[in-house]
């Protein structure tokens, strides 16, 4: 996992820092999208973008999917320290298979201490990211891509 973070102490095994997860290949749609509302059963894609894209740069990774999967299931504030340290003493997917790079059309950027932020594939932004820089002095940023929703035909 290109600039995954997993032996770092403190650090959960699915955070990325500097890396940029460009939409897959194969997403269908040319600009960043919300993915659709599902009356009282919003779907991982839609908690997601919700909570990373009211708050740039503020959760990691592992915050993120931690925290959907508490939510979807109904995991008390108090019992959660306990039920996180259980969910990544297990392999869990990464960002990288989520729909917001696989059908939504989000990259999504890890900064330098693995705090995300989406970024629409039609900005200049995107742009910048996937080419594997950053910002006016050019920073490098590791490159990844979500993965793709079909197998490629050989």
């Amino acid at each position: 996992m290109s600039g995954a973070t997993a032996s770092v102490v403190g650090v959960d095994p699915v955070d990325y820092v500097d890396t940029f997860i460009a939409v897959a290949d194969d997403c269908p749609v040319t600009r960043g999208t919300v993915p659709p509302d599902r009356q009282g059963d919003p779907s991982v894609a839609a908690r997601t973008f919700v909570m990373v894209s009211a708050q740039p740069y503020r959760f990691t990774s592992g915050d993120v999917i931690f925290t959907v999967f508490a939510d979807r299931h109904g995991i008390p504030e108090h019992e959660r320290a306990a039920a996180r340290a259980q969910f990544y003493s297990k392999g869990q997917a990464c960002l990288r298979s989520s729909d917001l790079g696989k059908r939504y059309g989000w990259g999504i950027h890890a900064d330098a201490e693995g705090r995300i932020a989406l970024v629409g594939v039609e900005t200049a932004e995107y742009a910048e990211l996937v080419a594997g820089r950053r910002g006016p002095a050019g920073t490098p940023v590791r490159v990844t891509r979500a993965m793709r929703s079909s197998r490629r035909r050989g």
